[in-house]
C-alpha cells in the first residue's frame, strides 16, 4: 500500500524518489486536490491524455528539446500524482514491472522494437485473441 498526501508530507525524504514524491504531495496539498476532484482518476486520466498529446505535438512539430522535456516532466508529475490519488506504491510497482520486462525478448514490429508479452507468427501478425 502506498502513502497518502499527508503521509508523504510527514515522511522523511531520505532518497531521491521520496524527495520527489514529497514535492508532488506538497503540490497536491497546496491546491487541495483531494477535496476538489483532483484525485478522481477519470479526471486524472483525461489530464494525462492531454499531456501526452502536448508531448506528441512537441515532438512531431520539431519544437525545441526543452519543450519536449517539460512535457515529459508534466507526465511524470501526473503519474506520481496518480499514485498519491490511489495511495499505491509506484516505486514498488516500477521495481516489480522492471524485473518482468527485463525477462522479455524484443520483437520487431512495423514501427520498431517492442518489448511485450504478445507473440507474433512468422508473418508478423499478432497471435493473441
Amino acid at each position: 500500500m502506498g502513502k497518502s498526501v499527508d503521509d508523504w508530507l510527514a515522511s522523511a525524504a531520505d532518497d531521491e524518489w521520496s524527495s520527489m514524491m514529497k514535492k508532488v504531495a506538497a503540490f497536491h496539498q497546496k491546491h487541495d486536490f483531494a477535496n476538489n476532484n483532483g484525485h478522481d482518476m477519470g479526471y486524472r486520466i483525461a489530464l494525462t491524455v492531454e499531456e501526452l498529446g502536448e508531448l506528441a505535438a512537441a515532438v512531431t512539430k520539431g519544437k525545441p528539446l526543452s519543450e519536449c522535456v517539460e512535457e515529459m516532466a508534466d507526465i511524470l508529475i501526473l503519474l506520481m500524482g496518480h499514485s498519491l490519488a490511489m495511495e499505491v506504491d509506484l516505486k514498488a510497482a516500477f521495481e516489480a514491472k522492471y524485473d518482468k520486462i527485463m525477462q522479455r525478448p524484443a520483437i520487431r514490429g512495423r514501427l520498431g522494437v517492442r518489448v511485450t508479452e504478445y507473440k507474433q507468427d512468422q508473418t508478423g501478425a499478432d497471435n493473441t485473441s
